[in-house]
C-alpha cells in the first residue's frame, strides 16, 4: 500500500527503512540495504527524500531518566486565569527543565504538561514553587503517573 500526501509518496521499501530506523536509529544503512535489497546510496538518497519532506524530524538518543534519578513523572493539567495569560505562561513554564512536554488544549485546562521529577516531594517543590507561581496561572490538576504501558510512535 503506498500513503501519499501533498509533499509526500511513501512505497513498501520507503516503509521498511523507517520501520528498521524505528525500532533502532542506529542501525547500519548498509544492514538495511541488504535486507531491503537495495543499494546503500538508493537508502541514503530515500532518507534525504523523507527529511526534505518533513516526515523524518530527526533521530535522537534516548535517555533513562531512572539513571539520573528522575523516577516521577506526572502530567499538570493549568488553569489560566485569562487566555491572554498563555503565551507568557508558556515562556515560564520553558524554563523549568523538569517540563518535557506542554499542550495547549481544548476542555478544561488552558495548558497539560508533562513533568519529570525525582520524587513526590521534587514534584510538589515543582508545582508550589515554580508552576502556580507563574503569573496568569489560577491553579493546577496533577495526576502522578505510576507505570508508563504504552509508549510508541506512529505506525508506518
Amino acid at each position: 500500500m503506498k500513503i501519499v500526501n501533498q509533499n509526500i509518496e511513501i512505497d513498501g521499501i520507503d516503509k521498511e527503512i523507517l520501520r528498521a530506523l524505528m525500532e533502532d536509529a542506529r542501525t547500519p544503512v548498509l544492514e538495511i540495504a541488504r535486507k531491503v535489497g537495495i543499494s546503500g546510496a538508493a537508502i541514503h538518497q530515500r532518507l534525504r527524500k523523507l527529511e526534505k519532506s518533513g516526515l523524518i524530524a530527526g533521530s535522537k538518543f534516548v535517555i533513562n531518566p531512572k539513571v539520573l534519578g528522575y523516577t516521577t513523572m506526572a502530567f499538570v493539567g493549568i488553569y489560566l486565569d485569562k487566555a491572554i495569560s498563555n503565551p507568557e505562561a508558556v515562556k515560564q513554564l520553558q524554563k523549568i527543565p523538569e517540563v518535557l512536554e506542554c499542550h495547549y488544549t481544548t476542555g478544561n485546562w488552558s495548558i497539560f504538561i508533562k513533568i519529570l521529577c525525582k520524587d513526590n516531594e521534587h514534584l510538589m517543590f515543582l508545582l508550589n514553587k515554580e508552576i502556580q507561581s507563574i503569573p496568569g496561572v489560577s491553579r493546577t490538576e496533577t495526576f502522578v503517573s505510576l507505570a508508563q504501558q504504552i509508549d510508541r510512535q506512529i505506525k508506518v
